[in-house]
């Protein structure tokens, strides 16, 4: 290796080299597919992640028309621009895939997650995980005398906020419906 090679290696990995490396940053995309709603299909979608290895973050999947047995799949995957838009591309080619949207990229978009979340305690930590569930608007759907269930809809890090705060209060349990996903506007 000629002395020119060695010291541009160097240069690229050394900590003088201060401008990131913008094909190594990752970024969290929330994607909207349009399905034909039948067995198989998702399997498909997501035999696409698990054979490449790319994870996913957040996974929904309803049918929206049922005239035209349509399904809609939204997930929230994460990865460098380059994985993005090949996740994209390779979705688009499945054969029952209708559509395929980057809501993350065409707009401003709404998400929301539902969650239900199991708070047991007694005494002050009861009185203190009600006045946070006011605070958060979320509402008690299930009640004994030593635990509350909560349900609360709203984004994921708003989900998320509320958790770590009911987990010194006495959180026992989690369920979470995944990110459900529309743009804004017309």
């Amino acid at each position: 290796m000629s002395a020119l090679n060695i010291k541009k290696g160097a240069t690229e990995h050394s900590a003088y080299n201060l401008r990131p490396n913008f094909s190594d940053v990752q970024e969290t995309h929330t994607l909207a597919v349009i399905v034909d709603n039948e067995a198989g299909v998702l399997a498909r979608v997501i035999g696409l992640f698990s054979g490449r290895g790319y994870n996913i973050e957040s996974l929904t999947v309803a049918e929206v028309n049922r005239e035209s047995a349509l399904s809609r799949i939204t997930i929230v995957t994460r990865g460098t621009p380059q994985v993005i838009e090949q996740i994209k591309a390779q979705l688009g080619r499945i054969i029952p895939v209708h559509e395929v949207h980057d809501l993350t990229v065409e707009g401003p978009s709404v998400e929301r997650e539902l969650s239900l979340i199991k708070v047991t305690g007694t005494g002050d930590a009861r009185v203190e995980a009600l006045r946070l569930a006011d605070i958060f608007r979320a509402n008690v759907v299930d009640s004994t005398l030593d635990s509350f269930v909560f349900e609360i809809t709203g984004t994921p890090e708003k989900i998320d906020a509320f958790s770590e705060l009911m987990r010194p209060l006495g959180l026992q349990e989690v369920a979470r419906t995944g990110v459900a996903a529309l743009s804004r506007g017309v």
